[in-house]
Parts: structure tokens; sequence; C-alpha cells
């Protein structure tokens, strides 16, 4: 027995060193480095301007006439989940319904062997959200109890590294990134911008985070919020919510609708600014 928690720990610490030698490595490169320093620059007298879930330069729907919808499911990770849906994802794949998984770097220390089995599955598209799980802002915005990235320098990181461990994991960099609680500011959408990804917020916000929503409320939302376009925001982090009971429910009633899934890949974007 002595032996095997030794061994467990052993383990153990060569994963948490290799998760951060990964990190120090990309925040160490000198392309990286390079590249954060001149954005620093550009921003250093940036005003933080509106800070919230529709601000200017964040996209939230689909550009169509088409009955379409974009299932986008977040895993936060840390203190705010490292759980793994797996019923949500199996009922997907047995539906063959597409979907955008926005990863923290947090939940992807916690399931690197999951995300590779994602990445690989052409059902979803992996996209970013965030290295740490904060807010993305420039003047530290608190968003429900979560404290945002202090200055320019730490949005670079959140956007940027997990873009980078997102590619390392899966060979794809991410073109899109929702920031944590789904809040950013102005100057972190033009950030975003200069890093080649395109913040995204949501249309339909299903309520599944509210822990202790019933499936039917959540049903309801769906059913009820659905439109062209719309970009629906649920989580695949916390499988003892209820977002799964109340898709499998809302999903048939959608497809008699006539609405189609996609996901965000290859869609013209846009937002309300």
């Amino acid at each position: 027995m002595r032996t095997l928690l030794i061994l467990l720990f052993s383990l153990f610490v060569v994963n948490v060193n290799a998760q951060f030698f990964n990190e120090r490595t990309l925040k160490e490169d000198s392309a990286y480095t390079k590249l954060k320093a001149g954005i620093v620059s550009r921003f250093k007298n940036a005003s933080p301007g509106q800070f919230g879930p529709f601000v200017k330069g964040v996209d939230e729907d689909i550009v169509t006439n088409k009955k379409v919808l974009a299932l986008t499911f977040d895993a936060c990770g840390g203190p705010h989940g490292s759980g793994y849906d797996e019923e949500l994802i199996n009922f997907l794949r047995q539906k063959q319904i597409p979907a955008t998984l926005f990863l923290s770097g947090l939940w992807m220390d916690a399931h690197p062997d999951k995300v590779k089995e994602l990445a690989a599955d052409p059902l979803f598209e992996i996209e970013n959200h965030g290295l740490t799980h904060h807010p993305c802002a420039i003047a530290g915005e608190t968003m429900y109890g979560i404290h945002g990235t202090a200055n320019v320098g730490q949005a670079i990181d959140e956007i940027e590294l997990n873009a980078r461990k997102i590619e390392s994991m899966t060979s794809r960099k991410p073109v899109y990134f929702r920031s944590a609680t789904a809040t950013t500011d102005e100057a972190c959408a033009a950030i975003a911008d200069h890093l080649e990804e395109t913040i995204i917020s949501y249309d339909l916000l299903s309520g599944d985070a509210v822990p202790g929503t019933p499936a039917a409320v959540i049903k309801d939302n769906l059913l009820s919020g659905a439109k062209h376009g719309s970009i629906v925001i649920m989580h695949m982090n916390h499988p003892e919510w209820n977002g799964y009971e109340a898709l499998k429910d809302a999903l048939p009633e959608l497809q008699q609708r006539g609405f189609t899934f996609v996901k965000l890949e290859l869609h013209p974007l846009k937002g309300r600014h």
C-alpha cells in the first residue's frame, strides 16, 4: 500500500510539473514575449470602455435567415467546476448534433485525454475559454464574484496562452474566445482582435448555470428563446446540473420547428454594436 501511495504521489507531481513547465515554456517563448510587449505598448493608455456580455467588438449571433442554432458549451474548470458531463456529450454524439466547446486551461489540465478525444471528433469545434477562467478585462472588473484580469498583460495571457495551449493539445489554434462569465470589456475585444480571435457572447441564455434550476425551466428558456442564428450558451463541466435533461427534452421540439444545429466555424457572426 505504501509503495502504491508513493507511486501515485509521484505521478501527481510529474503531472503538475509538466503542466507548470508547459505554461512557463509558452509564456517565456521569445515570439510570444515580443508579441505581448507590442500589444501592451499599443494599449498602454487604453480605456476599458464598457464591461459586460454585449460590448463593442463582441459577437452573439450567426448572420443567417435560416433556422439554425449554434449550441455552445463552456468548460470552466478549477473552483468553478472541473466535471465532465459525459451523458451530454454522448447524447450529442448519438443524435449527431454539432456543438462548439469552449475549454479553459484549468479544465484541460483536469481532462487532457478528453480534450484530445473531443478535438478528434468532427462533430465538435474546440474554442478558447481562457487560461485561468477570469473575466477578460484590463482594470480587474468583477462578475459573479470572479475577479477579472487586472491589466493588459494579464488579459493577453488569458487569451493567447490558452489559445496556444489548445493548439499544443489539438494541433488547431482556436479562432473564438469566450471570456469567463461571458463578460469582457471593449479593450479586451480589441486585444483579442489583435490576437486573431473574436470574442463570443451569446444570444440565448439557457440558465443552466444557476445551480438547482429545474430542467423544465431550462427547457422553456431554450424553446422560448430560439430564433434564427441564436448562439446558445450552456455548460459541460457540471453533470449534476440539469442542462442535459433540458436539452434532451427540448431537442425534438426544436427539430420539429425546423431548427438545425451548426458549429460556429465558417459562419458569419454579428454583435449589437
